[in-house]
């Protein structure tokens, strides 16, 4: 039976349900960590011992996860067909969630991670593919959007999970108060290793609906094509290109190129880890506890709307004015946000030379109480904030404490804790030299060094507010921009011939941009400070701006036969 989707109908509203289901998965994957993150890094350093350096890894396991999966994507979505893909991806989100829900250790939080990671790769690629060759052309732009607008959305809803669960964190830890301190301690921990666990137990719902959903969907029509099952096309008046031409011309070449430069500076503004991380970025700039996680929800609400007003103007304006657009107000944002930090960070005390007095026998234990904070000069009023960067040799790690933390942790540096334990993430670096941490075998022998210690007053919840607000204009422009175009530059610039492969290879360079991103993002911050990361996003945004200019093809309106007429150089291209 052939698929027609020419007018609105049922089954045009269950396809764009069904991708705008993909869309929140890939939400929830990016935006559940960014509030699990606090109640896990309190726990699990506690519970686990696990350092800055894993919880990047947790962090950034989600990203690897799709590196990996779009190394085959492409390959398997022709294989088994788009559908049975969407499939595979709901299957494994929806294995996920009882693997880090029921975790006990590290191990079991990063498999469970990478299943998330695999899924949500599979759904960047197979669900933009299928929409792309599913709608027709006037239709293409805001349906492929609908995609980005539910990943907002999927978002949106991370974050109230998160701030329901801190809410409840926060009633616990009054409730506490009155208790002796062990007591009190204890019904703190509680509560926080019960808050990241029931954050990733909710996300079990839309996974199930996506599972099965997609067993309804009927099957791409130009896949069945390719395949030679003789189905007949007739929207977009689709002809398959008969050119077997070599995979290195301009048809083929620029597009891939282009598509693949687009979606490496879509990450290289740091959306995803800034995402992942907002939470303690806003708390870092001063909100407190759940304030902070009000804010994350706002900026989510904010970023489903700004998606709204894009899917509106998507083929109205098109694709370029909507990058440029969006592009230039993420410039301006993380430059006034990197500003922000710095003059905060710049009133920082170095206190290297006494933290480093306090290290006995190649190990610190620091009880960052009041009269540690004494011996550390520190200032009289308000909450402070330690950060240590230590190094095992080329082996480096950053821990930091806040005293107006309830559980005052110890700060342990020890090298039992540190270098004894390694990643399949850093080995997977390593295996393609491009690992951006050292080799935890090579620190077993070495000293501990306070390589930089440093401890100032916790900015005052007005900086916070400032903070936010120009996270706000970075949310908004790349909600307007990149957020929606980018699955567009994706499915729209790749030909026929390479579409599917050719889109698993450029989510490939996509998710491997964020990955690394992600995971140096703690030990970035630790050893340079917030401002250095809002910094490097800035610079890659310029660029992307100018890619945009006077790069990127407009592809509002053109089916994606004359879109790759284009590149080929043709008379069948628009004017």
């Amino acid at each position: 039976m052939s698929q027609t989707i020419t007018e609105p109908n049922r089954g045009m509203r269950y396809l764009l349900f069904m991708g705008g289901m993909g869309g929140l998965l890939y939400g929830i994957d990016i935006g559940i960590i960014a509030g699990a993150l606090p109640y896990l890094e309190a726990t699990a350093t506690v519970a686990w011992k696990l350092n800055a350096q894993q919880l990047s890894f947790i962090v950034a396991a989600v990203l690897l996860g799709s590196v990996l999966s779009s190394l085959f994507a492409g390959a398997l979505a022709d294989t088994i067909g788009r559908r049975w893909c969407m499939v595979l991806a709901g299957a494994l989100f929806t294995l996920s969630i009882p693997v880090i829900s029921l975790a006990d250790g590290y191990t079991p939080l990063l498999l469970g991670r990478l299943l998330q990671g695999i899924s949500g790769g599979l759904i960047g690629v197979v669900v933009p593919l299928y929409l792309a060759e599913t709608l027709p052309a006037h239709r293409r732009g805001s349906g492929t959007a609908l995609f980005q607008l539910l990943l907002t959305i999927g978002l949106v809803g991370a974050a109230v999970i998160g701030l329901t669960q801190a809410q409840n964190v926060d009633v616990a830890t009054q409730a506490a108060a009155a208790l002796p301190q062990v007591d009190r301690a204890e019904a703190v921990f509680a509560a926080k290793d019960s808050a990241w666990r029931t954050i990733f137990w909710i996300c079990l719902l839309p996974g199930l609906v996506f599972t099965f959903g997609s067993l309804a969907l009927k099957e791409s029509p130009r896949w069945l094509a390719l395949r030679s099952h003789g189905q007949a096309l007739q929207h977009d008046q689709v002809k398959l290109p008969a050119a077997r031409d070599s995979l290195a011309s301009r048809r083929y070449a620029l597009p891939f190129l282009l598509a693949c430069l687009v979606l490496a500076l879509t990450q290289a503004t740091g959306i995803n880890s800034i995402l992942a991380y907002v939470v303690t970025i806003l708390n870092q700039a001063g909100l407190p506890g759940s304030t902070a996680n009000a804010a994350d929800v706002g900026l989510k609400v904010l970023n489903a709307v700004m998606t709204v007003v894009a899917v509106a103007l998507v083929d109205r304006k098109g694709r370029k004015f909507l990058l440029m657009l969006g592009s230039g107000c993420i410039v301006i944002a993380l430059l006034a946000t990197g500003l922000l930090f710095r003059g905060v960070e710049s009133e920082q005390r170095d206190v290297t030379a006494l933290v480093n007095a306090q290290v006995k026998n190649g190990a610190l234990s620091l009880q960052f109480d009041q009269q540690q904070l004494a011996a550390l000069g520190a200032a009289p009023r308000g909450a402070q904030q330690l950060t240590v960067a230590y190094a095992y040799g080329t082996f480096t790690n950053v821990q930091s404490r806040r005293s107006d933390d309830p559980l005052l942790p110890v700060m342990s540096l020890s090298r039992e804790d540190t270098v004894s334990q390694d990643s399949v993430i850093g080995a997977f670096f390593r295996g393609l030299h491009l690992n951006p941490f050292a080799d935890p075998a090579q620190a077993r022998d070495a000293p501990l060094v306070i390589e930089r210690a440093s401890l100032g007053t916790v900015p005052p919840p007005e900086h916070g507010i400032k903070v936010a607000l120009a996270i706000c204009l970075f949310v908004a422009g790349f909600a307007v921009g990149p957020g929606v175009c980018v699955w567009l530059a994706l499915s729209e610039l790749m030909p026929t011939r390479i579409r599917s492969n050719g889109m698993s290879i450029a989510l490939l360079v996509n998710q491997f941009v964020s990955t690394v991103i992600a995971a140096m993002f703690l030990p970035v911050v630790g050893y340079y400070g917030y401002s250095t990361i809002f910094f490097f996003g800035a610079g890659f945004t310029v660029l992307y701006f100018l890619t945009a200019a006077f790069l990127l093809p407009e592809t509002k309106g053109r089916t994606l036969e004359e879109i790759e007429a284009h590149f080929a150089g043709t008379s069948a291209a628009k004017a």
